[in-house]
């Protein structure tokens, strides 16, 4: 009897097991090899994956009945809940079940001399650090919301070290019936970039719903000038060494880029993309116009991330978008310290300092900041704005100080520029910010502006922003009402690596990058060799031909020409004719409201013959234009002076032996504003106590 019970709890044979296997569909993975596969070898699960692959290849339908198990990073769920830009949560999507995997990204191939072919299943991404110039051969990719189809131009993309990298994803697109034409088409396409044994070993990979994409190697003279800097060159490209030193990281190498962890990837949040869905609908149907979107939030929460998302996005379905810059300190087209509208026709792939334009419409305010001068700031927004023709969507970049005086001065923001979307961050890691629904608006004064609401249509009459270029009274009646709006909230998610101890000096980088990414425009075209700044021939514009102004500080008459020295200014035109002083320097009493038509150095001035020496790389048409010159606490980096190519003996500009005691001195400019700033942004330390007993 106890033999019997023994026999009951025994289990079956290892013949019965075998039969039991030998009985099973082939290439379904079931629970027991599911546990195994963790445990196999490096060589074992590249042994296995090549079989699954070769059994798509060859049609069978591995995956009915059991689900893959893949170690790919693409198949895990982020623990913070964000989704790559690539995820987008799109109808078109392929339908899948539930046990339906993705397939993984096979390695990449080297298509020559700087040159790589990457094969991107659906549902994947390919992550990467560095610049190159992306090319879709078949299928379609994404790349930070803007879609590059089968036929397109090449684009170049920078994802560089000082943001989150970008990531090339698959997405869905309309197939042929038939997936032998499929095979076939895509096979022509590769005859002329991959050798025999590559494309058919590229080709065992091929599944439907896949895309080709080309990754050639990128070199521009911006680019090569801001690397041409000490410390400056790890930006694009940094040696971090690897243990997988195999075909596919030579093929990269050669197109200049690495592969990167996914996680290190661009994440845009749920709310996001819900928002941006809307802004894309609202922005492609003509029967409500063109909206005027805000974006609006503290610091370092994605808004200027979202910004280049969205733009990319609208492109995609419209041909244009008007963008108008009120960030003073970290703007997106232009060099620091200007407020400006664009017509953005072109995708935006990199950082700000990689895609420098030419505005519409320009004024250089002169600082990062608009703190003790708000009127000024408001008058400028003012006169930029009354360029817009509103012909295409207008994206409204604001700033992050949005504390204290910073909130009065976005409330006036949103009564001036009538916005028809508001887009409002908030982030746990932020400070508390109000929710600016259009009821609060109505009842808060700004700066400048008093909540004075109407019963119709919620509107305000504002006396400030008549057609008066000052400030009038409060009790005069104006015509300018303000309808309201809708606002839409976003949880940002964004982790950014900028602390309270270090955000000023990142963003005074990042501010250095945009001036040297400007002085690059003044290099010939690659291939052609760099020429150092001291080597360019500069512009001689003699002292009565142009006025001079210092914005950031009061200077003595004596001393102006000291300060305009070596000094970042801006090429502007006034009204006034300043043609009939026989001698100079002109010097202005007010700083002006005028168009700025770029920037440059004076890299001299000849007091003999009365000369101002500026290098810029506008161009001659546009020079003859400028009649102004503006100097402000935007500065020249200090790599043009010490790293240039080629100097001999002392540097000029450059000294050791100097007096900071002098009134002026750098260690005092601008150490009132800091002192402010760093009263605004108190950061108490928490406090430890020893518990006693």
């Amino acid at each position: 009897m106890a033999d019997s019970v023994l026999l009951l709890k025994r289990g079956p044979s290892r013949s019965t097991w075998l039969r039991a296997r030998k009985a099973r569909p082939q290439l379904i993975l079931s629970h027991r090899p599911r546990r195994r596969l963790w445990t196999l070898r490096w060589c074992g699960r590249r042994r296995l994956r090549r079989r699954l692959l070769q059994a798509q290849a060859a049609g069978a339908d591995w995956r009915e009945g059991g689900c893959l198990v893949s170690r790919a990073p693409a198949a895990r769920r982020p623990k913070t809940g964000a989704r790559s830009p690539a995820l987008s949560p799109a109808p078109e999507a392929a339908p899948a079940s539930s046990c339906a995997a993705i397939l993984p990204i096979p390695p990449v191939r080297p298509a020559g001399p700087g040159r790589a072919l990457l094969l991107l299943p659906l549902g994947q991404g390919f992550t990467f650090s560095g610049i190159c110039r992306v090319t879709c051969l078949y299928g379609q990719v994404q790349v930070l919301g803007f879609a590059i189809s089968q036929g397109q131009p090449a684009q170049d993309v920078f994802s560089t070290y000082t943001h989150s990298r970008l990531t090339i994803s698959a997405v869905h697109y309309s197939v042929p019936e038939k997936s032998k034409e499929m095979k076939r088409e895509a096979r022509a396409l590769l005859r002329s970039h991959l050798s025999r044994d590559d494309r058919r070993c590229l080709m065992k990979n091929f599944s439907p719903l896949c895309s080709i994409i080309m990754l050639e190697r990128l070199r521009t003279s911006t680019v090569n000038f801001i690397t041409s800097h000490p410390g400056l060159s790890y930006i694009f490209v940094q040696e971090i060494p690897t243990f997988q030193i195999n075909s596919e990281y030579f093929a990269l190498r050669s197109v200049g880029i690495r592969r990167d962890k996914k996680k290190s990837g661009l994440r845009v949040t749920e709310s996001a993309f819900s928002v941006m869905e809307e802004l894309v609908s609202v922005s492609c149907e003509e029967a409500d116009g063109c909206p005027v979107i805000l974006v609006c939030g503290s610091q370092d929460v994605g808004k200027s991330t979202f910004i280049r998302y969205l733009i990319n996005q609208l492109l995609n379905s419209i041909s244009c978008v008007d963008y108008l810059e009120c960030d003073l300190g970290q703007t997106e087209f232009t060099p620091p310290g200007c407020i400006s509208l664009l017509n953005i026709t072109e995708p935006v792939l990199g950082p700000p300092f990689t895609h420098q334009r030419t505005p519409q419409k320009m004024v250089y305010y002169g600082k990062p900041s608009c703190k003790n001068n708000f009127e000024n700031y408001i008058e400028i927004i003012k006169y930029v704005f009354s360029s817009y023709r509103r012909e295409s969507p207008l994206i409204v970049n604001t700033m992050g100080w949005v504390a204290d005086q910073g909130l009065l001065l976005l409330i006036d923001l949103i009564r001036l520029l009538s916005p028809s979307h508001v887009i409002q961050f908030s982030s746990d890691r932020s400070k508390y910010m109000p929710d600016l629904t259009p009821d609060y608006v109505d009842d808060m004064d700004g700066l400048y502006t008093r909540s004075k609401s109407k019963v119709r249509n919620r509107g305000f009459y504002l006396p400030e922003f008549a057609d008066n270029s000052e400030f009038a009274d409060e009790e005069k009646d104006s015509p300018v009402v303000f309808t309201g709006y809708k606002l839409m909230s976003v949880k940002s998610e964004f982790v950014s690596r900028k602390t309270p101890r270090n955000r000023e000096s990142h963003n005074r980088v990042l501010r250095d990058l945009a001036v040297l990414s400007y002085l690059g425009q003044l290099q010939p075209p690659v291939p052609k060799p760099l020429c150092p700044l001291h080597g360019l021939t500069p512009y001689q514009v003699p002292f009565n031909a142009v006025a001079l102004r210092i914005i950031h500080a009061d200077v003595a008459p004596t001393h102006i020409l000291y300060a305009v020295n070596a000094s970042w200014v801006g090429l502007c035109k006034i009204l006034d004719d300043v043609r009939g002083y026989a001698n100079g320097p002109i010097l202005l009493a007010q700083t002006p409201i005028c168009d700025c038509l770029g920037f440059g150095i004076c890299r001299g001035i000849d007091m003999e013959r009365r000369l101002y020496h500026i290098l810029t790389p506008v161009p001659p048409e546009e020079l003859r234009n400028v009649n102004c010159l503006l100097v402000g606490a935007i500065s020249v980096p200090q790599c043009v002076f010490k790293s240039q190519r080629g100097l001999e003996g002392t540097i000029p500009y450059i000294t050791t032996d100097y007096n900071f005691k002098l009134p002026g001195a750098s260690e005092k400019i601008g150490a009132r504003e800091i002192e402010e700033t760093q009263e605004e942004k108190v950061h108490p330390k928490p406090k430890f106590y020893r518990k006693t007993n």
